[in-house]
């Protein structure tokens, strides 16, 4: 029998403001979701932010009025174990980016929750960022909410900002 591979995607929705984006608000808004390593929902959907990354990372070199909490989800690989985490802030470095983890690992060990870690483009499956109060990006949430009960992704969409 083949082990189907699996792949954690976290889900973050709201920044307590102040706190550099290393927190969650309420520990109920850090949802973990696993996902079949190649489901093909959330393929499409990285597949969709990846299209688009540079144009947001354009935007987030110059956020317009408006615009805040701009961030990277990015894999994190600790053996054959894959998580997905958000990255908030980041910036770009000569060689990638880097940035503070914003999501408590559930299935990985070698980062934790608050670290600063290098990236590169290759790891980065997502991004997204408010703007005027809402959620731009995040195709990956809208994916993940699809695998909630309805009353929870109907309140995570609403207290987040999510229109999908």
């Amino acid at each position: 029998m083949k082990l189907a591979v699996r792949t954690m995607m976290s889900l973050m929705l709201a920044l307590a403001p102040g706190l550099a984006g290393a927190q969650a608000t309420d520990p109920g808004d850090d949802k973990t979701v696993i996902f079949a390593k190649d489901d093909p929902e959330m393929a499409v959907a990285t597949a969709k932010a990846l299209a688009s990354l540079d144009e947001f990372l354009a935007l987030a070199e110059a956020p317009p009025s408006g615009t805040d909490r701009f961030k990277l989800k990015v894999e994190v690989l600790d053996g054959n174990v894959s998580e997905h985490f958000w990255v908030i802030p980041f910036r770009r470095t000569e060689t990638g980016f880097v940035g503070i983890l914003a999501n408590q690992p559930e299935a990985v060990r070698n980062v934790v929750l608050g670290q600063n870690i290098e990236f590169t483009r290759d790891d980065v499956s997502d991004w997204g960022y408010r703007r005027d109060g809402r959620q731009v990006g995040s195709f990956t949430v809208c994916v993940m909410f699809k695998r909630m009960s309805q009353e929870e992704a109907d309140y995570l969409r609403d207290k987040s900002g999510y229109d999908c």
